[in-house]
């Protein structure tokens, strides 16, 4: 057996401080379950019901995530790959498609096991080419070979942009999960996705508070209302002051580095969720599905790590990858 099989097979073995933070995580939501149960107590004339599905969905989601870090390599990349699944499937159920696509629907979804095999393969080469270059070339070819020039570029571009979103971009964290310990002795591959998908959640959340606390002047308020400019702000800090004082724990950033990481994800994050609003009106909808009770649907959830995952991966690997070509990986 080849040392890279070995690897994806191996069950990893959790840094204390990727350990430390799923604590802080549980200890949150122990938190969050407490105060809904005792709201429900104190004020029982309101519906409390969203909120508390909201946190067990979150409990589901934590669960779920922590078991995916602790299992092997291999267990961890399919179940990333069955949320791209998720994710793509929900997106195709909401734009229009053709009929005359549906042969080329399924060469879009086999695409999602081959990138995730590249990842499992250590391939960069081929991971960071294969959509946005191979299926965007091959995927229109195959349209125009089927005939019907019908709806042609609006089916194409619409196809190509659930690749590269719900696909390509959302890849980037399972391959954070297998870059080589060297890159990042103090938390592996762990910790990086650790520190970007906490950053990423909290992130929302602190610009929802701070929105809702000091909120006076709308963002884009023709695309997303709620959101606004010291929502925007206040998250970020937030998310700043996260990132550094994490860092130190999870990632190889120096303290200016994890600065600067903060900045990406805080306005990476609101760029990612006000796009994915755009796309909802675009349709319609307030909600992209259901599958996940008090929060819509997967894409609902996933909207910021479509754009922090990619920016923060490229940013790790500018500055920490070199490694990776010193060992020969």
């Amino acid at each position: 057996m080849s040392p890279r099989v070995s690897a994806l097979l191996r069950i990893p073995h959790l840094n204390p401080a990727v350990l430390w933070i799923f604590g802080v995580i549980f200890a949150i939501l122990v938190i969050a379950t407490a105060v809904v149960w005792l709201l429900g107590r104190l004020k029982p004339e309101k519906d409390w019901t969203e909120l508390r599905l909201r946190i067990r969905t979150w409990w589901l989601i934590v669960g779920v995530f922590g078991l995916a870090l602790n299992l092997s390599r291999a267990v961890s990349l399919v179940l990333f790959a069955f949320v791209s699944f998720l994710a793509l499937r929900e997106y195709l159920s909401l734009v229009p498609t053709r009929r005359a696509d549906r042969v080329v629907l399924f060469w879009a979804y086999l695409a999602i096991p081959l990138q995730y095999l590249w990842i499992g393969m250590h391939w960069y080469g081929m991971f960071i080419v294969f959509i946005p270059v191979y299926a965007f070339l091959l995927l229109p070819m195959h349209m125009t070979l089927i005939g019907e020039t019908s709806g042609f570029l609006r089916a194409a571009g619409s196809l190509h942009w659930g690749l590269m979103t719900m696909v390509f971009a959302l890849s980037h964290v399972a391959f954070l999960l297998v870059l080589p310990a060297a890159v990042n002795p103090r938390g592996g591959g762990p910790g990086l996705v650790l520190y970007l998908l906490f950053l990423t959640e909290f992130n929302d959340v602190a610009q929802y508070i701070w929105g809702r606390t000091l909120g006076r002047h709308k963002a884009i308020p023709k695309v997303s209302p709620g959101k606004t400019v010291e929502g925007l702000l206040g998250g970020v800090a937030t998310t700043l002051g996260l990132a550094w004082l994490l860092a130190p724990r999870l990632t190889p950033l120096t303290p200016g580095e994890s600065l600067l990481a903060g900045v990406i994800i805080g306005i990476g994050g609101f760029v990612g969720d006000v796009v994915m609003s755009a796309v909802k009106r675009d349709l319609g909808l307030k909600d992209s599905g259901t599958l996940l009770p008090g929060h819509g649907g997967v894409l609902d959830r996933i909207d910021s790590l479509l754009y922090t995952a990619p920016l923060f991966f490229h940013f790790v690997w500018y500055l920490h990858g070199t490694i990776v070509t010193r060992l020969g990986d």
